[in-house]
């Protein structure tokens, strides 16, 4: 078969020096290029070194991750990116197939894996394993509950998060502090919590506040 070209970019040296030899254990690999920064990244693709896949770290310096799967995606249509975190959050890897990736892989992934994701993915397939899918989904749904938040319970979850008692907020918005109540009771159900506490920082993780 034909080598697949990569280039591996990470901030870390020890683990970008260990992935790479990983990778030239198998001689259908061929890796171009290791960069430490999304810019340094940028900088080669410039220059002419297009690999087929970009093994891509999400948190480096100067240009992280996101940034430069926007990058990508807009100038490098013919390279693909496989996302390579310690983050197994459900929102962070739907914010990484939002933005192109085509794979996620943890940091702490075995070989046979990051070789079968490479595999997979060249032969034009998406890699996402199915405990990252499953989070992925579960939080999409989450998502889409909020979406279903109407603007009241919206201003009324940012009073909230201000520390503002129902009482300051029923004046604040002109409403009882019964209505103030009733809104957040439907909050509470839509986000799947118990109370005002939980009701913050699942807003928190989800970016709404």
């Amino acid at each position: 078969m034909n080598k697949i070209n990569l280039i591996v970019a990470d901030d870390h040296q020890l683990f970008r020096d260990g992935l790479t030899a990983l990778l030239n254990k198998h001689p259908f690999l061929n890796v171009l290029a290791t960069v430490e920064d999304g810019l340094e990244l940028i900088k080669v693709l410039k220059q002419g070194t297009l690999p087929d896949i970009i093994l891509l770290d999400l948190s480096m310096p100067n240009m992280n991750g996101f940034e430069v799967l926007k990058t990508i995606r807009k100038k490098y249509a013919t390279v693909k990116a496989i996302a390579i975190s310690m983050h197994d959050d459900g929102n962070y890897i739907a914010k990484c197939a939002e933005y192109g990736a085509f794979g996620y892989l943890l940091k702490n992934t075995d070989e046979d894996e990051v070789i079968d994701a490479i595999k997979q993915v060249h032969n034009g397939s998406k890699y996402y394993n199915q405990d990252l899918s499953k989070k992925m989904i579960d939080s999409m749904a989450e998502v889409r509950s909020v979406k279903n938040l109407t603007k009241k319970e919206t201003e009324i979850l940012d009073f909230l998060s201000s520390g503002l008692t129902t009482k300051e907020i029923a004046s604040k918005l002109y409403i009882s502090t019964r209505t103030v109540e009733t809104h957040r009771s439907n909050m509470l159900k839509k986000l799947e919590v118990k109370n005002t506490v939980e009701l913050i920082n699942k807003a928190t993780t989800l970016k709404l506040i």
